[in-house]
């Protein structure tokens, strides 16, 4: 996306006649125009000599904004190292210069408004020179009016400039207003003097009253006291952005021939070394390769609990390190920074358009033309139900500056971006205005079980020791033994011990049996560690030991047996275990009305053990890695769908779901093809962003309905429409009074965003959906009718083969130890072209494949032996 500034622009129906103007060039994809900060975002291959032409044309100005990625702009690359700089962005210049009219503005008004109303209403002295001279007062307010319609005169260049290109804005209606009360003023001065001239005092006195050289200028200051308010609010919903751009460090030191050097951080490139001390900002992303610290990430993830670092650890831009000393090595500059990517993120989301705002874009488009109309209407009504012209004239420019098609043109950016900066602040980033709004319309969320739901990385959840055996023992075997292996189970008993306190001891003669197990000699005895199989074929193992790793693998847990040469010395049980937050992340979640599924490539026993701790609605395990675009499209079928993951092979399950959204630890992959990105890969937040998506798009409808209602009221009252029903009347500078004060009602609304608590579930409310409780995919799919890929059908939720398609046989495989291993066999068997579904089980030494296709031995040999397993035949 390619983003201008745009000038020029003052309310809705300007920004409704740049986007058509643009939409019509060659070339050009999609335009969305935000009024909010007057610039525009386009996709597509039209040249941008052609789009400045058309904005031109249509009467306005653009130019091309300072992209995050263009190097000529000094903003950064990552081939030169160059870093974003933000000190201009989102800068404010408007508000000044709107303060600086109105002071000017009431300086003259002030004296007008004494000499108009003050000695007419309250007979206030006036100067000797004035004092009983209505032509001189007349020509007094002439002469403040007309320096107060100079000084803005802003509001007659863009209004009649709208005019001659037929597209007329609001600024047309105030520039009509005031000038018909200014140019019918002057006509009645020029009255009151031939009046005068000619002794008649009466017509003097009635056309004195008739003047209306106040209300010319009142009009263009209270609308210049809105448009400063205006300005001030739409400033401050900016604030989250403006906040991340500040964070942009603007110094590194640099490790040169050994010497500590301090640059600017557009020197800093990839694979520079740099340093970090406590309490330094990092300044550009990085991988520690010496020393440690903690860091407090609160300005990425909103998290302000540091994180400790050592060598091997990811480093990011603008996080703080607390304490401790770094060097670092450069892996990410310029706009590939993860700080400047969540900045283009949030500004690339306020480039784009809400569809809840295009029925307030079409209203736009005619609004000003239809209130043109009305007031020319009002007028003639007047005049030929036999009321004089100035009255007559009074309500037609009360019609013209009461109405204000800028609040319904900001009823929706103005909460995108609120909502947007909120989220930004918490560590939810949504790309886009769509994905702002939708989020919080998702009926069913899918959820990946592997870095979403748990961890993804296997802890120990127990130690159970044979009869007679000291616990030490058992742990001492383990952790000498899976200290020189590099199995990730290994690696969880490793930290184990290590978290014990325990000292692993040397083990010698170490070997690594094919996957099965491992044995080695330690203190000058043989110890063993692996699964039953591989145990029982060198010792005896109790039957209640074997009892007890049954119950375990039916949790989901996968045991793992310990022996010396002289006994069974027990189990140790691995799993990958659910993340603190999970279980309360889905509960919040079918709190608010939602339908939980869990996928998982997962057997059946330890997909329903995790789905029942985490306490989804519905679970779907033996998902092949391309299988899960198929579930979602399935699910589709009975509401939106959002769907949660973190790793590649969920790419293309985001991309289909309704919305895609990231865990923000996963894969660059996942992160691209997703609309969310949750930056601190915790799950309530997936709830959080619903909520929040809720409340903006609530928020919206409130500044929608207060835009149409202000209008719909304001308009017949301008008019006096309701003058014989109640008698009410309303003067054009109350009118001006309430159009400047409509769209600031709006933009204050909107920023009520900022006082939400996005993780307060006391406010939840279920959303109306026709998806009942029980598993959809179950209900749905029972049948015999092809699904998915018309291979599979869905049992209680489970993902099995249809018989009558499918061919099932068995292989006996050796070396599985855990669910890892499984997963590693089921991942090289399913790649053979012809196996549909492949279901491991290590205990048994045992795989049963669902073949759709004739399938040789070798094939099957040679895809477990690549995997580091041993194939023993067809069972």
């Amino acid at each position: 996306m390619e983003q201008y500034n745009v000038t020029g622009m003052s309310c809705a129906a300007c920004q409704a006649r740049v986007e058509k103007a643009v939409s019509e060039v060659p070339g050009v994809e999609n335009c969305a125009v935000s009024l909010l900060t007057n610039s525009m975002g386009v996709e597509g291959t039209a040249d941008a000599a052609d789009i400045i032409k058309a904005v031109e044309q249509a009467g306005y100005g653009a130019s091309l904004k300072s992209n995050l990625s263009s190097a000529d702009s000094g903003l950064g690359t990552t081939v030169d190292g160059f870093t974003p700089n933000y000190d201009n962005e989102l800068k404010d210049l408007e508000t000044p210069v709107i303060k600086k009219r109105l002071v000017a503005s009431l300086v003259l008004l002030l004296p007008l408004m004494y000499v108009s109303m003050g000695h007419t209403m309250w007979n206030w002295k006036l100067p000797g020179f004035l004092d009983g001279n209505p032509v001189g007062i007349g020509i007094t307010q002439l002469i403040l009016a007309m320096l107060v319609m100079v000084i803005n005169q802003k509001f007659f260049t863009s209004g009649f400039r709208g005019l001659i290109h037929r597209a007329p804005n609001m600024d047309t209606l105030v520039a009509l207003g005031s000038a018909a009360s200014y140019l019918y003023s002057v006509y009645g001065l020029y009255e009151m003097t031939l009046a005068q001239l000619a002794g008649d005092s009466t017509r003097v006195h009635q056309w004195h009253h008739d003047l209306y050289f106040e209300s010319a200028a009142m009009i263009l200051t209270l609308i210049t006291v809105g448009k400063l308010l205006e300005s001030i609010s739409k400033g401050r919903t900016t604030n989250a952005l403006k906040e991340l751009m500040k964070l942009t460090p603007k110094t590194a030191i640099l490790i040169k021939d050994g010497i500590e050097k301090v640059v600017p951080i557009q020197q800093v490139k990839i694979k520079d070394q740099f340093v970090v001390k406590a309490g330094d900002n990092i300044p550009v992303d990085g991988v520690v390769i010496d020393g440690d610290g903690a860091v407090n990430e609160s300005a990425l993830t909103g998290e302000s609990i540091p994180v400790d670092k050592t060598v091997g650890d990811t480093v990011s831009a603008a996080t703080i390190n607390e304490s401790g000393y770094m060097v670092c090595e450069a892996t990410r500059v310029g706009k590939d920074t993860t700080l400047a990517q969540i900045i283009q993120m949030v500004s690339d989301a306020a480039a784009t358009k809400a569809p809840i705002a295009k029925v307030a874009d079409k209203v736009s488009g005619v609004f000003v033309p239809v209130v043109i109309v009305i007031a020319i209407i009002t007028l003639i009504i007047w005049l030929l139900v036999g009321q004089p012209f100035g009255y007559a004239l009074a309500r037609a420019i009360s019609v013209l500056v009461i109405s204000c098609p800028c609040a319904l043109g900001l009823a929706t950016p103005v909460a995108i971006m609120v909502g947007n900066g909120m989220g930004a602040k918490h560590g939810i980033m949504f790309k886009t205005a769509v994905s702002l709004e939708q989020t919080g319309k998702v009926q069913i969320v899918a959820l990946d079980k592997t870095g979403t739901i748990t961890k993804g990385e296997p802890k120990v959840l127990g130690a159970f020791q044979g009869d007679d055996v000291d616990d030490v023992d058992l742990l001492q075997a383990a952790f000498a033994l899976e200290n020189k292996s590099n199995h990730p189970l290994a690696k969880a008993i490793v930290e184990y011990c290590y978290e014990l306190g325990l000292e692993p001891n040397e083990a010698e003669q170490f070997e690594n049996l094919s996957g099965s197990g491992l044995k080695a000699v330690l203190d000058g005895k043989k110890i063993y560690g692996g699964n039953l199989e591989f145990i029982t074929s060198y010792i005896n193992v109790p039957e209640k030991d074997i009892s007890l790793a049954d119950k375990l693998s039916e949790n989901g847990e996968t045991p793992l047996f310990f022996a010396s040469e002289d006994r069974f010395l027990g189990i140790i049980s691995v799993a990958d275990v659910i993340k603190d937050d999970s279980p309360e992340a889905i509960k919040q979640l079918k709190n608010m009305g939602i339908h939980v599924v869990m996928l998982t490539g997962d057997n059946d026993k330890t997909a329903r053990a995790i789905a029942e701790d985490a306490g989804v609605d519905e679970v779907v395990a033996g998902v092949k890695p391309d299988g899960k675009e198929a579930i979602i499209r399935e699910l589709q079928k009975h509401g939106k769908v959002a769907m949660v993951g973190d790793g590649i092979n969920d790419a293309p399950a985001l991309t289909k779901a309704d919305m895609g959204i990231a865990i923000g630890a996963g894969t660059d992959v996942a992160i691209d093809a997703a609309d969310v990105v949750l930056m601190k890969s915790r799950l309530t937040d997936v709830a959080a962003a619903i909520r929040l998506s809720r409340a903006t798009l609530k928020n919206i409808h409130e500044n929608l309905f207060w835009a149409f209602f202000y209008n719909v009221i304001g308009i017949p009252l301008a008019a006096g429409a309701y003058i014989h029903a109640f008698g009410w009347t309303l003067n054009p500078m109350f009118g001006a009074a309430a159009m400047s004060l409509s769209s600031f009602c709006v933009v204050t609304n909107a920023l009520r965003l900022n006082l939400i608590d996005i993780y307060n579930i006391r406010k939840d409310r279920k959303i109306k959906a026709s998806i009942e409780t029980n598993e959809l995919l179950s209900k749905d799919l029972s049948s015999d009718s092809d699904s998915i890929d018309g291979n599979k059908r869905f049992v209680d939720g489970i993902i099995v083969g249809k018989k009558e398609d499918i061919s099932t046989m068995e292989i006996t495989v050796k070396g599985m130890m855990c669910q890892h291993c499984e997963a590693h066999v089921k991942e090289a068997l399913e790649k053979i072209p012809g196996v549909e579904e492949a279901t491991a089980n290590h205990d048994a030494s045992l795989v049963t494949l669902k073949t759709s296709a004739d399938i040789s031995e070798a094939e099957l040999k040679a895809a477990v032996e690549a995997a580091g397993y041993e194939y023993a035949g067809i069972k």
